[in-house]
């Protein structure tokens, strides 16, 4: 158990980069881009081919979030400039990338089992420096160090990461252009009357957004030791699910709260998922029933928790108002009272 929820903890930590992602489209600019689900594999893609080549993984993965971005731009000057409806330039654009991601892989697969990347470099490292052991003999201390077969520097690594990238993204939104970006999301026509160029905002927006889900995508392929063309079906959904959890359990009262809730809401989902499989009765090919009916919960029981705290309150108001009428009065009627 423990195992499996330290797996589901770390690859929690990797999705969460592209659960950012999603939140900068769908909150912050208020664009349902569906491009995710194939800038996710293009990251994957350009990240394993060229690990495979030889190239240096590191540099490889920053390779996979510069085609992210191109991916994202390409979207949004299809939007903007081409004057396609926002949904559908999304689904075009996740269309012509699997065509792509298949080109840039020549294959349906390409594995890195065993490969070096940035993945086993960090875990090899972490490993000659000790610290591995020195976890291990914590957990041990109370029966749970034997069973954990990974090592603690990938998601040590993967937290800085993380939350590197989520205070570069809180500061980002907070300088000229990101409140020009998150403008943008609130009132298209407001900000364009203040001479903001909302082309620009939605182009760069969607960039950024992509650029995220293709480096989460880059890391996944390290970790999971594959890229695959199908890899990223569905991954605006976890992304969304994600994002909705996050929101629901931990608020967004500012920007730093609701970022750091959306880290938390891809680690939660991923736990969630992890244990909703060992079910006898749940099976792999189940996930996608899973995700949907967490997607679904999370969206109905905030909604219903609301309406009965709103019944709630109207009915304590009405109660005060008729214990109010009931209060005798000193005051006479009349003219002349």
């Amino acid at each position: 158990m423990f195992t499996a929820v330290f797996g589901a903890f770390e690859a929690g930590i990797i999705y969460a980069i592209m659960a950012l992602g999603v939140y900068l489209s769908f909150r912050v600019l208020d664009f349902p881009d569906l491009t995710v689900d194939g800038s996710f594999v293009t990251g994957a893609a350009v990240a394993a081919t060229m690990i495979v080549s030889g190239i240096n993984p590191f540099l490889a993965t920053v390779f996979a979030l510069i085609a992210g971005f191109a991916a994202g731009c390409i979207t949004g000057v299809l939007h903007t400039f081409g004057k396609i409806n926002a949904l559908l330039s999304g689904i075009l654009m996740m269309i012509a990338l699997y065509s792509i991601n298949l080109r840039i892989m020549g294959k349906s697969n390409v594995p890195l089992l065993n490969t070096e990347t940035a993945i086993t470099n960090v875990r090899d490292t972490w490993a000659t420096t000790g610290l591995d052991s020195f976890f291990n003999s914590i957990l041990s201390a109370v029966g749970l160090g034997d069973s954990l077969p990974r090592t603690w520097g990938i998601l040590i690594f993967m937290l800085i990461v993380t939350f590197l990238i989520k205070f570069l993204t809180d500061k980002f939104l907070q300088t000229e252009i990101g409140l020009a970006i998150r403008a943008t999301g609130d009132n298209k026509r407001m900000i364009r009357s203040l001479s903001a160029n909302t082309n620009l905002t939605v182009i760069l927006g969607l960039g950024i957004s992509n650029a995220m889900v293709a480096f989460s995508g880059a890391l996944i392929a390290q970790q999971g030791g594959f890229a695959d063309v199908g890899m990223g079906i569905g991954m605006i959904i976890i992304g969304l699910a994600s994002v909705i959890i996050g929101e629901a359990l931990f608020g967004t009262k500012t920007i730093a709260r609701t970022t750091l809730a959306v880290i938390g809401g891809a680690i939660i989902y991923r736990i969630v998922v992890t244990l909703a499989l060992r079910v006898d009765f749940l099976e792999p090919g189940d996930m996608k029933l899973i995700t949907a009916t967490i997607v679904i919960l999370a969206l109905i029981l905030p909604k219903i928790i609301d309406s009965s705290k709103e019944k709630k309150r109207k009915a304590r108001k009405q109660a005060e108002n008729l214990g109010l009428s009931n209060i005798p009065s000193d005051r006479k009627e009349g003219p002349y009272a």
